[in-house]
């Protein structure tokens, strides 16, 4: 089932401008409910947290719905669901708690698949506490990081495992399942960087084991910030700084200072936005969700095995998105041509897909590609077949100049 995605289109602004956006795991463009709920709360009464005054009700109304929402988004307890600046503040902040309880000879494992936000956190939390960094490698050729290759690291030692939901850089989804019953059965703890994979599928069905996930709502519809949900039970062993008469309850204890409550009311209506896209209207908003994101899967499938279709049919293209299970993420580069000059080429036409590594440096360097990274084509829910076609013209004119 799949909805319709002119109909969608029309709910934001900034595809008025007609320019075709490739450009979504960098961030999506924002639709009008969700710029409507951040105008919203600043419009209304709002204070400190409270339950006395309008303003303290209406901030406090506005976290809980933030954390419901969240909570449906991400499969967890609404009490266990942190704000953040961002994932990478939320994964720096909690390497360090995790890395107090670390000693000498401990082991962290890290992936070359993922983005550098979820690797050189656990990377120097281990230095300062003397612990043994391991490395996952994926397959270059095809693009995998299978659960064996995790699972081939893991020891008694071994205290954490930081893994991509799926790679912001070629797409590559791994066997989460699989190598969180793989990390458990050694005893360790497994972190999920969802940060891509939020955007194009169900953190619900497929982050199941994970100890710890991070996302961005920016990468969904949202306002910029991150979001950490982990068991409330787990997350109370866990300490960090915090002035001396902020709460100490669980997940206060890890927000510093005042929330941004227009922010969350922003989240709260792009989880909503998502949920609006489900064919099926059965069931409450966990369900819907889950029926919007297969609808999403379904329509950018298809736009990708066109959009492949197309570009793979050009003289010097390589693709290096070659995994059998990824999101609608494609890196190319070109013979004898800059993919920085395609971006640019590409951006005269009013079409934006962006070139580098993406912050996924250890990726872009396994695939040979350096720290340059090559012209990364990614799909997001609002894309359509012209949108494609444009982006396919477009690259062939370059290829021809």
């Amino acid at each position: 089932m799949m909805y319709d995605v002119s109909a969608l289109r029309a709910r934001f602004p900034a595809l008025g401008s007609g320019i075709a956006h490739f450009d979504g795991p960098g961030g999506t463009q924002t639709p009008a409910p969700v710029i409507e709920a951040i105008a919203g709360a600043l419009a209304a009464p709002l204070s400190i947290r409270g339950a006395v005054a309008p303003g303290e009700i209406n901030a406090e109304r506005i976290v809980g719905d933030f954390r419901c929402a969240m909570a449906d988004l991400m499969g967890a307890d609404p009490d266990g669901v942190v704000f953040g600046r961002s994932a990478t503040q939320l994964t720096y902040d909690l390497s360090r708690a995790l890395a107090a309880g670390w000693t000498a000879g401990d082991e962290v494992i890290v992936s070359r698949l993922d983005h550098d936000a979820n690797i050189r956190p656990w990377i120097q939390a281990a230095e300062r506490a003397g612990a043994v960094v391991r490395w996952a490698d994926f397959d270059p050729a095809t693009g995998e990081l299978s659960p064996e290759a995790i699972g081939a690291l893991l020891s008694p030692r071994t205290r954490l495992v930081a893994v991509t939901g799926a790679s912001n850089l070629i797409g590559t989804r791994p066997d989460l399942p699989a190598i969180a019953s793989l990390v458990h059965e050694a005893g360790a703890l497994l972190h999920v960087d969802a940060v891509h994979l939020a955007a194009h599928a169900s953190m619900d069905a497929r982050c199941r084991g994970a100890d710890f996930v991070v996302c961005s709502p920016y990468k969904f519809f949202g306002p910029h910030h991150g979001v950490l949900a982990a068991d409330p039970a787990l997350l109370a062993t866990l300490r960090s700084d915090k002035l001396a008469p902020s709460s100490d309850a669980v997940p206060e204890r890890f927000e510093l200072g005042t929330l941004p409550y227009e922010t969350l009311a922003g989240t709260t209506a792009a989880v909503n936005f998502i949920a609006d896209l489900a064919p099926d209207r059965q069931g409450g908003r966990r369900e819907l969700l889950r029926s919007a994101y297969a609808a999403i899967e379904t329509h950018e499938t298809a736009l990708r095995e066109t959009a492949e279709s197309g570009l793979y049919a050009l003289d010097g293209v390589t693709a290096y998105s070659r995994a059998a299970d990824r999101t609608p993420t494609l890196l190319l580069t070109f013979r004898d041509r800059r993919a920085a000059d395609a971006y640019h080429f590409l951006g005269t036409l009013g079409v934006h897909a962006p070139a580098g590594s993406f912050y996924a440096l250890e990726a872009s360097r396994h695939l040979g590609l350096g720290d340059t990274g090559g012209l990364r084509v990614g799909l997001s829910p609002y894309n359509d077949l012209e949108d494609v076609e444009r982006l396919v013209a477009g690259l062939a004119q370059f290829l021809k100049t």
